[in-house]
């Protein structure tokens, strides 16, 4: 199974998509975690994001379809969850004919659906550990009182320097301007699923699990 999850930035798509590889051995495909990875294989595509990277400039959509493409050739395990990707109607379009070049269908979009104020809030009270990137919340779920990380016992904790009030609004403004039409491009397909993205972590799993069948 290959599905896409959509939401803007803090909707929850990064835990969620631990608690799919845990529990349907799927395998993420986060646009940040595919760059460093190549930034630091040595490979030929590894090379060209590396130096794109030390210039400063934006990786290009192709090269993401690009890192994307290797990924689709090696193990599939139980399928892939992409997670920040697409952005844009460019990239979804770029992503389709890649999956159909390979043989491979989308079977469905989870939207995260949320509410901009209680994402807001959420954000602004959220931290991860730094070794494992396991996400805590001070209102949801708060860092364990012995201050070490229950997923990897570290004690790394961070908070990003963008999860403030002014630049979660930034990213929002971009997100509803080049990624929310994918909302209604996903659906004119038949591929989209929405569900409540504020709810408890295991309630979202459950919604989640539901619309995948």
């Amino acid at each position: 199974m290959n599905i896409i999850l959509l939401g803007p930035p803090g909707a929850g798509k990064g835990t969620q998509a631990r608690i799919l590889m845990d529990a349907r051995n799927m395998i993420q495909l986060s646009t940040g975690d595919m760059l460093r990875d190549a930034k630091e294989s040595g490979s030929e595509m590894g090379k060209i994001v590396a130096d794109v990277m030390a210039r400063g400039d934006l990786v290009t959509d192709e090269i993401v379809i690009g890192l994307i493409r290797e990924k689709l050739e090696g193990d599939k395990q139980g399928g892939f969850i992409f997670d920040g990707f697409p952005r844009t109607l460019a990239q979804a379009d770029a992503l389709g004919k890649l999956l159909a070049e390979k043989g491979e269908t989308l079977d469905a979009v989870v939207e995260m659906q949320v509410d901009d104020e209680a994402l807001v809030a959420r954000i602004t009270a959220r931290s991860t550990c730094g070794d494992c990137g396991e996400v805590y919340n001070d209102l949801t779920k708060p860092q364990p009182a012995d201050g070490k990380c229950s997923n990897c016992g570290a004690s790394n904790f961070k908070r990003r320097a963008d999860d403030n009030a002014e630049s979660l609004k930034q990213r929002l403004m971009e997100y509803y301007k080049k990624t929310s039409p994918l909302i209604g491009y996903y659906y004119a397909k038949g591929d989209l699923r929405s569900v409540n993205g504020l709810g408890e972590i295991d309630e979202v799993k459950v919604a989640i699990d539901q619309a995948l069948g």
